[in-house]
């Protein structure tokens, strides 16, 4: 009894210690436009789908077109695909812009347990949501995650 006892308190302290270790990763605050990357590597099917879904989602959030995206392009299809999404809702996208108006976007993408995990992160809003990556595209696996940001 005591064997199982030992491995529960194990286990439990090394899912606190990784929870934890999660929250510290965004380095205070919302991810640098710089640090955008999709390691998932989307076709541009999925690329798409997945830009489409999380740009209508920020738009819900931060409202259609209130100002100048600052979206550092990769080349990626991740990168264009929500450029193009971007446009579509009304958004300037210019990635050197910066000052009063201009709304720093990062993004990540990376692959977990046979779904992709897809992060949007403003000063104001980060959304996040897992996919499920099908051949013609991507489809939506979990809920959205929402954490609205604060200035105090």
């Amino acid at each position: 009894m005591s064997g199982v006892s030992r491995i529960t308190r194990a286990l439990s302290v090394a899912l606190v210690s990784l929870s934890l270790a999660g929250c510290m990763t965004t380095g205070g605050g919302y991810f640098s436009a710089a640090s955008s990357t999709d390691a998932a590597n989307l076709s541009a099917y999925a690329a798409n789908a997945v830009a489409g879904d999380m740009v209508a989602q920020l738009a819900e959030h931060v409202g259609p077109g209130t100002g100048t995206i600052a979206l550092k392009s990769d080349g990626s299809p991740m990168s264009a695909a929500l450029e193009e999404h971007l446009r579509g809702w009304g958004y300037a996208v210019n990635p050197s812009t910066s000052g009063q108006g201009a709304i720093p976007l990062a993004y990540t993408v990376n692959a977990f347990e046979g779904q992709v995990l897809t992060r949007i992160s403003t000063p104001s809003v980060e959304l996040a949501r897992t996919y499920a990556i099908t051949e013609l595209g991507a489809q939506p696996a979990s809920p959205l995650s929402i954490m609205r940001r604060t200035t105090t």
